[in-house]
């Protein structure tokens, strides 16, 4: 396995795990692990960035996402602007790439963009200079979400190779599910997807993943359910009967993890529509890692962004505070 720093280099832009090796998958998780620790500290900040400026160009509503880019950056010393699409030129008709190069002209280092249109991250990261971080984009990825979850299963269990990991729900419109299966399986688990056949891309199986019909299979199947939402607000047409059908049917409950053949690792991306695709109990239960993954969540964008601001492997003296 090639573990030179030439080949563990992220290049200029993160826009998905499809493109990244299993050795640059572990190098951003390993990287990741010593800035858990600035989180927490009396004085939550590092000077690791201290002069980058970075800009999180949000065109979709966000709450943890955008938060969690916030935090790392602050950690990291940089300075930040949050640019929505309301408030902005974006409102009257300015196109994406000219956005971008106006924020350029101001001598911006980064981008962290989310936006409703597959592709646009490396749409802009072909275009400007600054790096470019795809927070997600439509239906295609949304890497920095499978980083931390990746984590947080390692975090728990140890490993990543050899896990079954089933991730049920909303499959067809979840960029969080395209990313996950990417990660998952670079890294040697087993991928199950489960959901109706209404909200299960064509051909999903040519991603490498096992379709479990029905979520007492997947509860039976797996060693941990990732558990997405269902996205309402881009289901144009009836993909299912209603809410309360869809819970009935494919809802994580606690009567259904009690019937499992051992105790399961429940995650959930956010935000989650409870009594939907997720039980309270369940979301708050024993076994859930949920807020674990949104604590991950900063540590992993604090080493993309160090990554791609050039750091090294030297990240234990960064996130001490000390030249790398």
């Amino acid at each position: 396995m090639p573990t030179d720093a030439a080949s563990l280099a992220l290049g200029k832009d993160l826009v998905g795990l499809e493109t990244l090796s299993p050795a640059q998958l572990r190098f951003i998780l390993d990287t990741a692990e010593p800035f858990k620790e600035v989180s927490e500290r009396a004085i939550k900040k590092v000077p690791a960035l201290r002069g980058k400026t970075i800009v999180n160009l949000f065109f979709e509503a966000s709450t943890r996402t955008r938060i969690s880019f916030e935090f790392a950056e602050k950690r990291l010393s940089a300075d930040t602007v949050n640019v929505a699409t309301q408030g902005s030129s974006v409102s009257k008709g300015e196109t994406l790439v000219d956005t971008a190069r106006n924020l350029e002209a101001m001598r911006i280092d980064m981008v962290v963009i989310r936006h409703g249109s597959s592709g646009a991250a490396k749409f802009l990261g072909d275009r400007i200079a600054s790096n470019v971080i795809n927070a997600g984009d439509g239906k295609h990825e949304h890497p920095t979400q499978a980083l931390l979850d990746l984590l947080t299963l390692r975090d728990k269990f140890g490993r990543i190779e050899g896990l079954k990991v089933a991730i049920c729900g909303d499959i067809l419109h979840s960029r969080v599910a395209r990313s996950n299966i990417w990660g998952l399986t670079k890294l040697g688990a087993e991928v199950g997807v489960c959901g109706p056949p209404s909200l299960l891309p064509r051909d999903i199986e040519e991603l490498g993943v096992t379709i479990l019909p029905r979520i007492e299979d997947a509860i039976a199947w797996a060693d941990a359910l990732n558990v997405l939402r269902l996205q309402l607000e881009r289901m144009q047409a009836g993909f299912i009967p209603s809410l309360r059908e869809y819970n009935r049917v494919f809802g994580v409950t606690r009567d259904r993890l009690a019937r499992a053949p051992k105790d399961l690792v429940i995650l959930h991306p956010g935000p989650m529509n409870r009594g939907v695709e997720i039980d309270s109990d369940v979301a708050d239960g024993e076994h859930s890692v949920i807020l674990p993954q949104v604590t991950n969540g900063v540590a992993v964008r604090m080493a993309v962004l160090y990554l791609l601001a050039g750091g090294t492997g030297a990240v234990a003296a960064a996130a001490r505070g000390e030249a790398a």
